[in-house]
């Protein structure tokens, strides 16, 4: 049964900033206890995992756990042909480092702490982390957002504008591109936890959620939110509808030159290479868009939480498979690497 986490009806509770009554606990406050149930409270939150100890959610967390390590592996892998290849020292590969380093923080800053929560029996985190949580989830997030929508426009400069390639896309251009993406993501999140921490909080330390994540932290808020929900939902829409249309435009020029391609065998291999990027893309924001722009009507804990896997997991491991490793150039890469490797092991 669904457990309304906005509920306020408990008595003696009195209203306390996050900011105030978390980051800087006192000690009547952490000995605090409530009247009804004579159960004290400290400054720490409970997460609400995904997942109980029965067998098939058992099978479910070890996929995870699968996902996640199969992401970390093929993130990483990326990272080092890109650095070790001087043939993929190429600006497409430039920000698609980028983006490994995105996926590799991404479910790192949540799964670790799912799975030992999970193993403890308990998940608690503190103040500190659950607001270090939520800031690095809303920056990793907003950047991959952004750097999805610019290497759309990278493809689009390759297929639609190939002779002026090497002058639209120099060094100068990429470090911008890249700098862009992770400077949104700073900013974003910045503002998005400052404000959020300074809500006033209920007593329920219970975040209906498996991660600390900004929708789930507001339902614990004793204030009226909706006019901070109308704001995010708007900054939202800047945030996410701008880099869509971007990704829109570019890949509907792209899709253009490719159908006007004469030889039909270049026009159905790129035709799949569009769709599989489109397709992660559509993953990403449409979770996104879900989670940050959908009124919080249309929101529940369970939904939230398996919603956000996509964008937090799901997308992060398929990103390397879709964009790189069914990439000529990288396979190639992964060969000389592991040939080296061989012919290092055999002396």
């Amino acid at each position: 049964m669904a457990v309304d986490l906005k509920d306020k009806t408990a008595p003696h509770l009195p209203r306390r900033p996050f900011a105030k009554c978390l980051l800087f606990p006192q000690v009547d406050e952490a000995s605090w206890r409530l009247g009804a149930s004579n159960q004290s409270v400290t400054s720490d939150f409970i997460l609400v995992g995904l997942f109980s100890h029965t067998g098939p959610h058992l099978v479910l967390l070890s996929l995870v756990v699968t996902v996640f390590a199969t992401g970390l592996l093929g993130n990483t892998t990326l990272l080092l042909l890109i650095h070790a290849d001087s043939r993929l020292h190429v600006p497409m590969y430039f920000l698609l480092s980028q983006l490994a380093l995105l996926d590799i923080g991404f479910p790192l800053v949540t799964v670790p702490k799912m799975v030992a929560g999970f193993l403890q029996g308990e998940s608690s985190i503190s103040f500190a982390g659950c607001a270090a949580q939520m800031f690095f989830l809303m920056l990793m997030g907003v950047s991959e957002g952004v750097l999805l929508a610019l290497m759309s426009y990278d493809r689009y400069v390759a297929v639609c504008h190939p002779l002026h390639y090497a002058v639209l896309m120099r060094r100068q251009v990429c470090l911008l591109l890249a700098g862009t993406s992770w400077l949104s993501g700073v900013l974003v999140a910045s503002v998005q936890t400052c404000v959020a921490l300074r809500l006033p909080c209920c007593a329920s330390r219970t975040v209906g959620h498996w991660a600390c994540e900004l929708p789930a932290l507001l339902r614990l808020s004793c204030a009226d939110t909706s006019a901070y929900e109308r704001a995010l939902s708007g900054s939202g829409a800047l945030i996410l509808l701008l880099p869509l249309a971007l990704l829109g435009a570019s890949y509907g020029r792209v899709l253009g030159a490719v159908l006007r391609m004469r030889s039909a065998e270049a026009c159905r291999q790129a035709l799949a290479t569009c769709s599989s990027h489109l397709l992660v893309v559509g993953l990403f924001y449409g979770a996104a868009v879900f989670m940050y722009m959908v009124p919080g009507a249309y929101h529940g804990p369970y939904r939230d939480s398996v919603v956000s896997l996509f964008y937090s997991l799901v997308t992060p491991t398929l990103n390397p498979l879709i964009y790189s490793l069914r990439n000529r150039e990288v396979r190639l890469a992964l060969v000389k690497v592991m040939g080296r490797g061989g012919s290092r092991s055999r002396r």
